[in-house]
């Protein structure tokens, strides 16, 4: 039995695209995800929308509905019968966001105990065999395997292995899902 540490944001839940819509209501834009290749959303935006963008994700309601990305639950579940699931993100970024999380955590990963649910900063304090996340800053102290989770701000970053979605996850542990993305 494996234990795997598994981020929260980008790539369990699509905080990206509710980021983009409400920076785009704001400021009365239509933000593509091809724009953000490479970037992120606070480097995208021009100066003076910055602090705005940045107040978006700060408030304390932003992560309680995020949607969930296509196959995610269902892939977890099956992990979660195999291996042992850890919930790490790095809510330190964002304080205001550890009761949403909290609450959409429960909600729709119930399968995974409370306890497991890792609120942190630095990730590599996790100790974990494998480690998946979106972001590779979080790989370079960790002392399991990262499995990068594609996102449009990592697209230019050379990383193998990359989870291009929860297919490749359940792909990669060898796991069957019944209804995959």
């Amino acid at each position: 039995m494996s234990r795997i540490a598994i981020d929260m944001d980008e790539v369990i839940t699509d905080a990206l695209s509710k980021h983009v819509n409400l920076y785009d209501q704001h400021f009365n834009k239509k933000t593509n995800l091809d724009d953000l290749v490479g970037i992120s959303l606070p480097e995208f935006a021009l100066p003076e929308e910055k602090m705005k963008v940045l107040e978006i994700v700060h408030h304390e309601s932003f992560f309680d509905d995020l949607e969930v990305f296509p196959g995610a639950i269902e892939t977890l579940e099956a992990l979660s019968k195999e291996h042992e699931l850890f919930i790490t993100t790095a809510a330190m970024e964002v304080p205001n966001s550890f009761n949403g999380k909290y609450k959409w955590l429960l909600k729709h990963v119930p399968f995974i105990d409370s306890m497991n649910f890792v609120f942190c900063g630095d990730k590599s304090i996790v100790h974990a065999d494998y480690l998946i996340d979106d972001n590779v800053r979080h790989f370079k102290r960790f002392n399991g395997k990262g499995l990068l989770f594609d996102a449009p701000h990592n697209r230019l970053v050379d990383y193998n292995p990359r989870m291009k979605n929860w297919n490749d996850v359940a792909e990669y542990f060898g796991v069957r899902v019944a209804q995959t993305c």
